[in-house]
């Protein structure tokens, strides 16, 4: 009588795995970039304190213009200013690109002079941006029936509310070139905001005035 032998099935050779492995690691690597869920940089690291400023104009003009020009270069394209004073300008203004998707940007633009005199001052600009989506909630409630008895009727609501997923300081070179534009136009056409110096009357023509007399003509 023969007896069949069950054979034990093979391990795998190391070659084997190691083809294995590269398949998987192949097929990984064929991902899609747009792949949700995957975090791909990590790593971050602010480009910051590069010596090429884009948020910066040094202006001939008086702290007070130059806050006044900010001002008005903010109204001039829709930004609702919230706050304007000698030293600090900002304003808001809304975004929005799709149904479900709003951005808010907030520009701020803060006034520092320059040395004595007032004659120089630093306009400084930065933009924050912020993302919200619209999230829908849903509100259930109890309505109850006391004609028919202690029934409950469950009631359900849905409710839309907008949700902030991101901020970012806007770092667009053309942006802040675009705003520095107008805001220039404004400083060149805008009075010296300064209060005229007061200069002091001779005592003679003070004199003068008070008795109601002519002054003798200067030689």
């Amino acid at each position: 009588m023969n007896r069949s032998r069950r054979r034990s099935p093979r391990p795998l050779a190391p070659f084997s795995l190691l083809l294995l492995a590269a398949a998987l690691l192949s097929g990984c690597a064929r991902m899609p970039e747009s792949m949700p869920g995957l975090d791909r940089n990590l790593a971050f690291t602010p480009n910051d304190f590069d010596g090429a400023s884009i948020h910066t104009r040094h202006i001939g003009a008086s702290q007070e213009r130059t806050c006044e020009a900010a001002r008005r270069a903010l109204l001039s394209q829709g930004y609702l200013v919230h706050t304007a004073t000698s030293e600090l300008v900002a304003g808001r203004k809304y975004y929005q690109p799709h149904t479900d998707v709003h951005y808010e940007v907030e520009m701020r633009i803060v006034c520092a002079p320059e040395g004595l005199g007032d004659t120089r001052t630093s306009a400084f600009a930065s933009a924050l941006q912020d993302r919200y989506v619209i999230k829908k909630i849903n509100n259930s409630a109890s309505l109850g029936v006391g004609a028919i008895g202690s029934v409950s009727l469950p009631v359900s609501a849905t409710d839309d509310t907008l949700v902030k997923v991101g901020s970012e300081t806007v770092t667009d070179a053309q942006f802040y070139e675009r705003f520095f534009q107008i805001f220039e136009r404004y400083v060149g056409v805008l009075p010296d905001l300064r209060p005229a110096t007061a200069h002091p009357v001779p005592l003679q023509e003070r004199e003068a005035v008070d008795r109601g007399t002519e002054l003798p003509p200067a030689e």
